[in-house]
């Protein structure tokens, strides 16, 4: 099967989190025998911080951002026997999705896969026109980033005909562990774009602990802190390139991770960066959220924090033997039950049975 996938970018991670999520997933379901064309704006900058070149398996089309471009990208769906729209692309997000279900044909395959549903579903809460609202009588289904039980309550509540969480993963060819590097070498670091609904959490969960532990080295890593007033001890590095993900992950004493509010709220949502750092056997403090122990146990392959001051005891506390033994779990649990050939298999199927589906209303 044919798949046309507009997303925000595969090629580059610069404000673009899902980067890593869409080439697991992607390059796992192009091994199936899938064939991916990716379409992304050109906008925000990503072509000019890109972490990849055009993979061998998957056609990326990058495309102008002006409304004659979108008619273009929109036009080609109809050679796809699935099309993908995803949140949050940036640009013409509402042209897309109307689009691209207006011009697929009707054995195609039709869904809106959900980076951030947290966020998507407190729109469609607040506006009864959301074009999404009006085009879900059209989907097939509804794949998201995340979320567990109550997204997926959520979303059937909204007339999704089917809803199906597909969580983050490990791709272990790309993280893994690497030697420590001097450039990232700290007690805590935290990698993270600056955002309006992470900003407090950054503040509680990384900023508290490092003025209470004022002799221990902190590093943040992301876009937009390089304004923002942090403890002498915090060192802002700005966007990290996917290159240098394991390094970053891998020279720490242990890595960071905080969940956005809506994510934190809802639960059952572990970023990439939880299956990034695992992967290179980093050890990882997590904020406390409903559903990690479907991914990593605590204590043992996970320090857990319900606030900073948790997140300073931890750094205090934790040696590097310690560090290394629960790194070293998290990667074996990751490994084990948590990789993209898992989530590409569950996709796989997925569009198996909608395929069968679909053959046999056509049928009938």
């Amino acid at each position: 099967m044919k798949i046309a996938f507009y997303g925000s970018s595969l090629l580059s991670s610069y404000w673009n989190g899902a980067a890593t999520y869409y080439r697991g997933l992607l390059s796992d379901l192009a091994g199936r025998g899938y064939g991916v064309t990716f379409y992304e704006p050109d906008a925000f900058d990503r072509q000019k911080h890109r972490d990849m070149e055009p993979p061998d398996w998957a056609e990326v089309k990058v495309y102008p951002a002006t409304e004659e471009a979108l008619r273009g990208v929109i036009a080609e769906v109809a050679r796809a026997d699935v099309v993908v729209k995803a949140s949050g692309v940036g640009v013409f997000d509402d042209e897309l999705l109307e689009g691209v279900i207006a011009a697929s044909r009707p054995d195609t395959i039709r869904i809106f896969w959900d980076v951030d549903a947290p966020a998507t579903l407190a729109e469609l809460q607040a506006n009864p026109d959301h074009p999404l609202r009006r085009t879900m009588p059209s989907l097939d289904m509804v794949l998201t980033y995340g979320g567990g039980p109550p997204v997926v309550e959520a979303y059937e509540g909204f007339g999704a005909r089917r809803c199906v969480p597909i969580y983050n993963a490990l791709d272990s060819s790309t993280h893994h562990p690497v030697p420590s590097d001097e450039r990232f070498k700290a007690d805590l670091s935290f990698l993270g774009n600056r955002l309006p609904d992470r900003e407090a959490r950054v503040e509680q969960f990384f900023l508290e602990p490092a003025a209470r532990l004022p002799d221990r080295s902190f590093i943040i890593g992301g876009n937009g802190w390089d304004t923002k007033n942090v403890p002498s001890n915090v060192r802002h590095i700005g966007h990290v390139y996917t290159r240098d993900h394991n390094a970053f992950n891998a020279s720490p004493l242990a890595v960071l991770n905080i969940a956005r509010d809506s994510m934190a709220a809802t639960g059952f949502s572990p970023a990439t960066r939880v299956f990034e750092a695992a992967g290179a056997a980093a050890c990882l403090i997590t904020d406390a959220w409903v559903g990690l122990e479907l991914f990593l146990k605590e204590g043992e392959e996970v320090l857990v924090a319900r606030d900073g001051k948790d997140v300073a005891d931890h750094v205090g506390a934790l040696t590097s033997d310690q560090a290394r033994r629960i790194g070293d779990a998290a990667r074996a649990r990751i490994i084990a039950d948590h990789t993209y050939a898992r989530r590409g298999a569950q996709v796989d199927a997925i569009l198996k049975a909608e395929a069968s589906r679909k053959r046999e209303r056509s049928v009938a």
